[in-house]
């Protein structure tokens, strides 16, 4: 299926897009979202309810209520029901899947009592997200998983009572978490395959690409020569740069540029790198089965990029707000095909979780 960095309503830069087709189960009843984030770094498909005509059913929760998440991006936390879609993308279809309804205003008065914590962007619309939604197509089916099954502990879920301020969190089954529709494929559903061309260092006003489902399940998504790196319990792998190792690494269509610490002059107010000139830069990436391999990249005037017009942009980079995280974000894809492979799936490569390009 095709998708796009390029102009959008809300001017965000290095954001990919793709439109999704979501039904009431089981009918012809459909409508097509544009302008849908792609997220290899999240798992499950978020609207806003704003943008849906639909009448999805809602999922009702264990304790009661109708079942509310909590869902933490990099960029800050949405809030919203759950309901069941048939999901159509590029031909697959994801029956009675559950997504989120981000900003559903049935449960909009628990956000900040729930899951919004003081300092934290609430993304309770479009433009705080500069999307209309988030598929997530990453490395896991359930969103949380079996934590969430036996304990509410992870503070993801909750039943909330019709204009309720406040909701009790709740165990939620597999089959009711918001799921990766590729998991949910009858075929093709072991991962995804994101290529998307190269992007000059002064950027480009747009770009076009594909993501393809499953990993050689078909001709045209072979691992091929693709090397793989594996992760660990957490989804990660290591980069060693500057003497520096951060072992919280890990490759994210999501994030909008490179994000790790470092000393480079930042853009005045803001967290993103604005050095008096392009910097050459590289570092080791490693997976915990020991595959590595050495990255040459640059950090551009962030500023400068996209006072020029660009939307698309290789050298967008901006600190990491840890010492630990190195995010490779969408400038790390331009240029390449990644595989991203679904824990507990199989392919030529072993099994998932692992990234390989």
């Amino acid at each position: 299926m095709s998708v796009t960095v390029g102009p959008n309503p809300w001017n965000a830069q290095n954001v990919l897009y793709t439109s999704v087709t979501i039904c009431v189960p089981g009918t012809s009843n459909c409508q097509t979202i544009d302008k849908v984030l792609v997220d290899t770094g999240s798992f499950g498909l978020r609207l806003f309810n704003s943008q849906i005509t639909l009448p999805l059913q809602k999922i009702s929760a264990t304790v009661g209520g109708t079942l509310t998440e909590c869902t933490t991006f990099g960029s800050g936390t949405a809030w919203g029901t759950v309901a069941q879609a048939d999901i159509k993308l590029a031909g697959e279809v994801a029956s009675k899947a559950p997504i989120q309804l981000i900003a559903d205003p049935a449960v909009s008065g628990s956000a900040t009592n729930n899951c919004i914590p003081a300092g934290v962007t609430d993304l309770n619309s479009p433009s705080a997200l500069g999307a209309n939604g988030v598929l997530g197509v990453g490395l896991n089916a359930a969103d949380c998983g079996v934590s969430c099954v036996a304990t509410t502990s992870p503070g993801w879920y909750f039943g909330c009572p019709a204009n309720a301020t406040t909701c009790p969190g709740t165990t939620v089954p597999l089959a009711n978490q918001v799921t990766n529709p590729v998991s949910m494929f009858a075929h093709d559903n072991n991962g995804v395959v994101l290529t998307l061309p190269s992007v000059p260092s002064t950027g480009v006003s747009s770009v076009s690409g594909t993501l393809t489902f499953g990993i050689d399940t078909q001709a045209n998504n072979s691992l091929g020569s693709a090397k793989v790196y594996t992760l660990n319990n957490n989804y990660d792998l290591t980069t060693s740069f500057n003497g520096n190792t951060f072992p919280e690494s890990f490759l994210d269509s999501g994030s909008n540029g490179l994000f790790f610490d470092d000393s480079i002059t930042t853009c005045s107010g803001s967290t993103f790198y604005c050095p008096a000139s392009t910097m050459s830069l590289s570092a080791v990436m490693q997976g915990l089965n020991g595959n590595n391999v050495s990255l040459n990249f640059d950090v551009g005037n962030a500023s400068m990029m996209v006072g020029n017009g660009a939307y698309a942009m290789n050298d967008f980079a901006a600190q990491g707000g840890s010492a630990n995280l190195f995010d490779w974000g969408l400038p790390f894809f331009y240029g390449r095909s990644i595989y991203t492979a679904i824990a507990g799936t199989t392919n030529s490569g072993g099994t998932g979780p692992f990234f390989a390009f």
